[in-house]
């Protein structure tokens, strides 16, 4: 057997790895495409703060207000709360006006709304107490909540015992707008469809994406931590590890609103890129060992779902990109063994362009697949732009690859607020 043989196996049982580590996603999507779990109404009816974050909202904050009290839950069971931060704009003022509670909170030097959060529920303990509320919904202010929301989500927070974190049904109220709106709209509905649903129907826990959330008030009787550029995955990581479970309720349905510029998307994706490798320097070696203690002293109750989460949070694309760079270099060293190097080349280049091929042909149709699936809940999209976003929802999965590795090198990547013209 010669050095490229040896090469080729190397590295087929290296990628033979990532494929087991990542098999089980299969499985859960296959599960998300056929089933859901629905939970039974309940006439109980729970007393739940929300909480907002909103930095320059002025033109979101009243849509979602008013959305929130149109809702049919008892209102004098919910608290509205909004924390006004680093606001230049009259924010605070519309929120007030239309029924919330307001905090406002300034410092320049804590922009993410991680910050926000840790003020609000610090306000809230000081003025209301905590654990005078059985939850905290998580909401951002582009939301709109359909009207059936809360009851939906205090269905799903009461089967579990009020012991879980609920997530919800995260749908795009512009996804018509352009075709970048639409990637961004695909890419959530395929986290609820494909991720969420399988996972919740295997009791294994799913992750918070963002807001649209609610979370027993026992998860922060003593503040809010997270607040890091991805305060979600910080989040979810976090509480994953200490036994917690983040479940799906994909009746209760949101709307927010999607970028629709390529500059606008980078930086939010960059964001989201930096922050996720921050989670898994911070966070990956509490999930294992959380995964090897014992539950009876303070390891994961579900270490299944420890172990997923473990698999998610690591910078997989950029792990694929230095090995596929390490294959690179080991294919140039090929002369130096006698092989012809044009002859390698070749044979290497029709396998990277099969290789590349098949994966996006894959993504197109689990794009197609998904809209497919979801038309009932997609919102005017034309058969055009639809195509549009099919042909390039590949390429958008693959910027993943490309800014993983860019988060490695990026520096003081500062959080900027995401312009909202309102649904």
């Amino acid at each position: 057997m010669g050095y490229l043989e040896i090469t080729a196996i190397v590295f087929a049982c290296i990628s033979a790895v990532f494929a087991i580590f990542t098999a089980h996603y299969f499985f859960f999507t296959v599960i998300g495409i056929f089933a859901r779990k629905k939970f039974k109404p309940r006439d109980e009816k729970l007393r739940y703060g929300i909480v907002i974050g909103a930095r320059n909202e002025e033109t979101v904050i009243a849509a979602l207000i008013d959305s929130i009290k149109s809702n049919n839950y008892p209102q004098d069971k919910i608290e509205i709360f909004v924390a006004a931060h680093n606001c230049t704009d009259r924010t605070a003022e519309i929120a007030r006006a239309h029924g919330a509670t307001v905090y406002e909170y300034d410092n320049l030097d804590e922009r993410t709304v991680g910050y926000a959060y840790k003020y609000i529920f610090d306000c809230i303990d000081r003025d209301y107490g905590t654990m005078s509320f059985d939850g905290f919904f998580i909401i951002n202010a582009d939301n709109v909540l359909t009207p059936d929301y809360i009851s939906k989500m205090n269905d799903a927070f009461l089967h579990y015992d009020k012991k879980n974190v609920i997530t919800s049904y995260r749908n795009s109220g512009n996804i018509g707008d352009n075709y970048m709106s639409c990637l961004y709209g695909l890419y959530f509905l395929s986290a609820c469809r494909f991720e969420a649903r399988g996972r919740t129907l295997c009791n294994c826990s799913t992750r918070v994406s963002g807001t649209g959330y609610v979370m027993p008030s026992e998860l922060v009787k003593d503040g809010w931590e997270y607040v890091t550029l991805t305060e979600d995955w910080e989040f979810t990581a976090d509480k994953i590890a200490r036994g917690h479970k983040v479940m799906h309720c994909d009746e209760a349905e949101f709307f927010d609103e999607q970028p629709t510029t390529v500059p606008v998307m980078l930086r939010q994706r960059m964001r989201w890129a930096r922050g996720h490798t921050l989670v898994f320097f911070t966070k990956y070696f509490k999930l294992l060992k959380s995964i090897f203690t014992p539950k009876r002293k303070g390891g994961a109750a579900n270490k299944y779902s420890a172990y997923d989460i473990s698999v998610a949070i690591m910078p997989l694309g950029a792990i694929a990109v230095f090995t596929w760079l390490a294959h690179l270099v080991c294919i140039a060293l090929c002369p130096l063994f006698g092989y012809d190097p044009a002859v390698v080349w070749a044979w290497y280049g029709i396998i990277f362009a099969i290789g590349f091929g098949i994966s996006y042909l894959l993504s197109f149709f689990s794009g197609a697949l998904l809209a497919i699936l979801e038309r009932k809940r997609i919102r005017k999209v034309g058969f055009f732009k639809m195509t549009a976003a099919l042909l390039l929802f590949p390429f958008f999965l693959l910027l993943n690859v490309i800014l993983d590795v860019a988060s490695l090198f990026v520096k003081n990547l500062a959080w900027k607020a995401i312009p909202h013209k309102g649904q």
